[in-house]
């Protein structure tokens, strides 16, 4: 009786967790993202997806803890890109594609772009725009049945009819039908609320508009404002009262204008921003997510013969070479940036070229992984969640070769990714 009693005490001591596995993670070089500061010789220490502490020194645990030497490396918490397509990938067949992938088809290179993105240290990502399937896609990584990174999504985007995101664009005429709020596509404020409960239905995180015409899609205009000032107020108001943000994909300044005093969480892209515009933002404390990357990527692209549509490359000339410009006078004059690439117009696991980017700019090295780390979590909201290796927060944690406040090109190189305490990449 008294054998009994022994082990049902140890084993339930064990069950609660007294001799639960911890890693502990040795950071020769640490980024501080409340300060940007770099910090050196640090031990995190994770246990189950947490950070549970973090020590002066190399530190070691017991032996029945996990050991991981970074000390030759540079520690920082999970990278966060702000606005991504996970569904696709820009390629010459991209506007044929549509007419022949099924949705499972997309769901497979959903998955593949999924992992190459988390491969890349982007441990939470924002997709701002699919067909749905990247509603699937969230499910199945959270569930555990695909690699990649912490996703929140759109669903569909939000347009007027023959707007940027109207799916129909550039069909036939018998083939374009007339697509309406179940599918994104709305004419007036009925329309408007009807298209963001039915997002919201399908399970959509965050909805988007496109407040201006776009670049890659086969409509002639590429930044005349699209939504009237009741639309995009009903569509804000809708999401507003389910308790979630909205962003505005805009390159022109009046759809910006509009977006901004309807109440928008972000502007994406934002490329013919004015002086105006920005002031508006930071008045309204609007964020910028700006996607430099892929604006100098749509005008490489236009010089291949063949590559883009006739409307498409032209637009890609006119607009894409001024998003960095414009960035670079937003950063000066103090608008809030959170890091997006816009990452699916150009290949998937490229995003730190944006760090590159808006180094080139003027912003200090440690302040561009500022903009991936804790700015885009406050813009999710979630910096209570993630954003910074702390106490108490999810253990999303990644490491890269070399010194990035001393060479930023050091972010291409990411050896070792953790999300939740999982490790998927340890070079």
């Amino acid at each position: 009786m008294k054998r009994y009693l022994y082990f049902t005490m140890v084993l339930a001591f064990v069950t609660q967790g007294a001799f639960a596995q911890k890693s502990y993670i040795q950071a020769g070089r640490l980024v501080d993202v409340n300060t940007n500061k770099m910090l050196l010789e640090k031990t995190i220490i994770v246990e189950d997806n947490l950070i549970v502490d973090i020590k002066d020194g190399f530190v070691t645990g017991g032996a029945e803890d996990v050991l991981i030497d970074l000390r030759g490396r540079t520690v920082m918490p999970g990278l966060m890109d702000m606005h991504v397509h996970l569904e696709n990938e820009t390629g010459p067949r991209r506007y044929l594609d549509r007419f022949v992938e099924n949705e499972a088809d997309i769901a497979f290179n959903s998955s593949i772009f999924a992992k190459t993105t988390l491969m890349a240290g982007f441990t939470t990502v924002r997709d701002l725009g699919g067909s749905g399937v990247n509603i699937s896609l969230r499910n199945a990584i959270n569930a555990g049945k695909v690699d990649g990174p912490r996703v929140i999504t759109s669903g569909k985007s939000i347009a007027p009819t023959g707007g940027h995101a109207d799916p129909t664009n550039g069909m036939k005429r018998d083939l374009m039908g007339d697509p309406g709020p179940e599918v994104g596509v709305i004419n007036g404020v009925a329309d408007a609320r009807k298209a963001v409960r039915q997002q919201v239905k399908n399970g959509s995180d965050v909805i988007k508009i496109t407040a201006t015409g776009g670049v890659l899609s086969v409509a002639r205009d590429g930044n005349a404002p699209q939504f009237q000032q009741d639309e995009i107020n009903a569509v804000i108001e809708t999401a507003t009262d389910f308790g979630i943000h909205v962003a505005a994909h805009a390159h022109g300044d009046e759809g910006m204008k509009r977006a901004i005093t309807g109440g928008i969480h972000s502007i994406e892209h934002g490329t013919y921003m004015s002086e105006e515009t920005m002031e508006m933002m930071i008045r309204s404390g609007t964020w910028y997510v700006p996607t430099i990357t892929a604006g100098l990527s749509v005008a490489e692209y236009a010089k291949i013969p063949g590559y883009y549509p006739a409307p498409v490359k032209a637009k890609a000339e006119t607009i894409g070479p001024l998003i960095q410009e414009t960035f670079g006078r937003a950063y000066k004059k103090g608008v809030k940036i959170a890091f997006g690439t816009d990452a699916g117009v150009f290949p998937h696991g490229e995003n730190y070229r944006e760090f590159i980017y808006m180094t080139e700019m003027g912003m200090s090295n440690l302040e561009a992984i500022q903009t991936a780390t804790l700015r885009a979590a406050e813009l999710l909201g979630m910096e209570d969640k993630i954003g910074t290796i702390e106490k108490g927060k999810f253990a999303d944690i990644v490491a890269v070769d070399g010194d990035p406040e001393k060479d930023i090109n050091a972010m291409k190189d990411v050896v070792f990714v953790m999300k939740e305490g999982k490790v998927y990449k340890m070079d």
